[in-house]
């Protein structure tokens, strides 16, 4: 799976916001509810949370990683966001997260969930590709180092 058939340009934030985990989640389901990837918020939100509950998807290294799947989509939903302030997100390093890669899956989603998962996380590992992503400005700058580090991999 190359992330460029979960993630596209325009699903790309290069300036979140919020500061604190709860707030990255809140905006990250309305900006899919803005681009019309998901119908209701409030479901997904709730997800989300529960996943969290089980473990942070903070994995280190200024990454987080929220997913979860739900009834409300029918193929993957990948949006990715730049924090430059940094988030509280309590990871697994507790260190603050910078780069958040949000993956939604529909229910009866196995294999294709976990390739994707294993795919942000392998790409985000690239400490050079981190540090690219936050000098950066722009969603279509952010897009095209993904995709380039994306094409490095079989």
């Amino acid at each position: 799976m190359k992330i460029s058939e979960i993630l596209s340009q325009d699903h790309i934030i290069a300036n979140l916001e919020p500061t604190d985990k709860t707030g990255v989640l809140e905006a990250l389901c309305r900006f899919l509810k803005e681009k019309d990837a998901v119908k209701d918020t409030d479901n997904l939100l709730a997800a989300l949370v529960d996943r969290e509950k089980l473990g942070s998807t903070g994995i280190g290294e200024n990454v987080a990683i929220p997913h979860a799947k739900t009834d409300d989509i029918e193929r993957i939903v990948c949006v990715f966001g730049k924090s430059d302030a940094g988030i509280e997100y309590e990871s697994l390093d507790q260190k603050p997260v910078h780069f958040v890669c949000l993956l939604l899956a529909p229910s009866n989603s196995t294999g294709q969930h976990l390739k994707g998962l294993a795919r942000i996380a392998r790409l985000l590992k690239s400490q050079s590709l981190r540090a690219a992503i936050l000098k950066a400005t722009d969603a279509e700058t952010i897009y095209n180092l993904i995709v380039e580090e994306d094409s490095k991999f079989i």
